[in-house]
């Protein structure tokens, strides 16, 4: 067979084979925008479509000038994103798949958990039987309007702390002014609420899940000494607003409304409001016979919420206290809500019954405003006084004096910002260091309980809670564990998965 290399001239045979013009990253776009297929650009378009509703919504329009990264994320390509798809390393392709489904992911949760709603854990009875210990719920923050992220530089999977190792979750280095995105409504009386813990400003984090919150220990201990005992105390941090604890409780006090407890009954303005379906309150009761293990699972009892009062000097004295207990009566001191006092009453067990507030054990406890609780003789049941307060609303002008200046003097100093706020030894109250007669506040104010009346720390204890403190509205419950229990012995509460957070409304 004839070499046809023979033919070709030896200056020919050697010139080097060559390579094709390297692509300028315009040719690579146009190329890409002509090969790209059409679902993709139907992708983008959905993607681009919500997320210029987005910004439209956020009302900043600077946000815009993220369309082209969408753009070419999608479409043109210009920047390599994706160039470890051409690899020729197997497990570079492996690994940076996982990271770029890693990423994608913790971006939309951050958006989610931002602008539409997240899951929140029930860590308190406070609000039972509405709501149990161990329930998972979905708040939606898209009903009140979503809070445009304080500090946005922040790990989308943990609320202040960075689980496993520790430390703050977030970053001071970006912080934004309060700003609230337009809702479906207001807060209505009667939802249910999580918002930020108002107190929770400065935190000793050995105490951080502890009832005595921070300025409970500097009222017992001194400031002094809970800054410089760290090991008993904890480091003293001060979180920003939207990185304090949550909290979950039922607005029972609107803006403007005239607040007032009388006889576990609250009024507004003057008229009296019907009481949830689930309220609870602490009971002393006297028993025919024990409470069963059946009895606390079937009514959603937490064994720990259940104390036995021991025959001994004082229970025959505790039995003259309820009427139609017998020499033979066991004593509980537990929780109740009608329907449990109408069950055990139609089981046979239940003779009688007292609320714990009405022997007076319940008086002294440090309620809000201190000094004016405590001299007026304010307890959780008749709680105000004898004209009640007025919830503070934005605008709202009032006069300020010695006598309304407890009830005041942290929504001037700590939610409003005007930290050079004080009461002079003559009475004389200043503003930003000058005299002030009237305050007119600039934002509007809630008042929050429990439905576990005596259990709950709520506003009767630390006061009202900032508009800028609300972060949504439970729907439903996600799962619900009981700690009590095992998982293979009722520790999933399978009757409460989808069960509506608040059948009251």
């Amino acid at each position: 067979m004839e070499n046809n290399n023979n033919n070709i001239p030896k200056e020919q045979a050697q010139e080097p084979v060559q390579k094709p013009a390297k692509e300028s990253a315009m040719q690579r776009a146009r190329r890409n925008i002509r090969e790209t297929r059409k679902t993709r650009w139907i992708r983008f378009a959905i993607v681009a479509l919500v997320y210029t509703l987005w910004v439209i919504w956020l009302n900043n329009y600077w946000f815009l000038l993220g369309l082209p990264l969408l753009f070419d994320i999608y479409i043109t390509g210009i920047i390599p994103f994706s160039w470890w798809k051409n690899s020729k390393n197997k497990a570079t392709r492996t690994i940076m798949s996982w990271v770029d489904a890693i990423v994608y992911a913790l971006i939309l949760v951050y958006f989610i958990f931002c602008f539409i709603g997240q899951n929140y854990q029930i860590p308190s009875p406070s609000l039972e039987k509405t709501l149990l210990t161990g329930d998972y719920l979905w708040v939606n923050k898209v009903v009140y309007g979503p809070r445009v992220p304080m500090t946005p530089i922040h790990f989308p999977l943990a609320h202040n702390t960075m689980p496993f190792v520790g430390g703050n979750s977030y970053s001071t280095l970006i912080e934004n002014e309060y700003r609230r995105l337009p809702g479906l409504r207001d807060v209505e009386s009667g939802d249910i609420v999580v918002f930020n813990f108002p107190a929770g400003d400065t935190v000793a984090l050995n105490y951080e899940e502890s009832p005595e919150h921070y300025y409970i220990l500097v009222d017992k201990y001194g400031r002094e000494r809970v800054h410089r005992e760290t090991e008993k105390f904890g480091k003293v941090i001060y979180r920003p607003v939207d990185r304090r604890v949550n909290f979950v409780k039922r607005a029972v006090g609107l803006p403007g409304e005239r607040f007032q407890i009388k006889n576990d009954t609250i009024y507004i303005n003057g008229k009296a409001q019907k009481q949830p379906e689930n309220v609870q309150y602490l009971y002393l009761a006297a028993f025919a016979s024990p409470i069963t293990d059946d009895q606390l699972k079937d009514m959603e009892i937490a064994p720990g919420d259940v104390q036995m009062i021991q025959n001994g000097p004082d229970t025959e004295g505790l039995r003259t206290l309820i009427r139609g207990a017998g020499p033979a009566s066991l004593i509980f001191q537990l929780p109740m809500t009608k329907a449990m006092i109408d069950e055990f009453t139609r089981a046979g067990q239940l003779q009688g019954f007292r609320k714990i507030n009405e022997l007076g054990v319940m008086a002294d406890m440090g309620l809000f405003p201190e000094g004016i609780a405590d001299a007026e003789g304010w307890t959780l049941s008749n709680y105000g006084g004898k004209n009640g307060f007025v919830i503070p609303q934005k605008g709202m002008t009032v006069r300020l004096n010695a006598e309304n200046w407890p009830l005041y003097h942290r929504i001037i100093r700590n939610y409003e910002g005007h930290t050079d706020s004080y009461i002079a030894a003559d009475g004389k109250v200043y503003v930003d260091g000058k005299p002030a007669d009237t305050y007119t506040f600039a934002m509007d104010y809630y008042f929050m309980m429990g439905d576990n009346r005596d259990m709950s720390q709520d506003s009767r204890f630390w006061g009202f809670v900032p508009e800028d403190h609300i972060v949504g509205t439970p729907m439903f419950v996600l799962i619900s564990f009981d700690k009590d229990r095992s998982i293979f012995n009722g520790g999933i509460r399978w009757n409460r998965i989808f069960h509506d957070a608040n059948p009251d409304k």
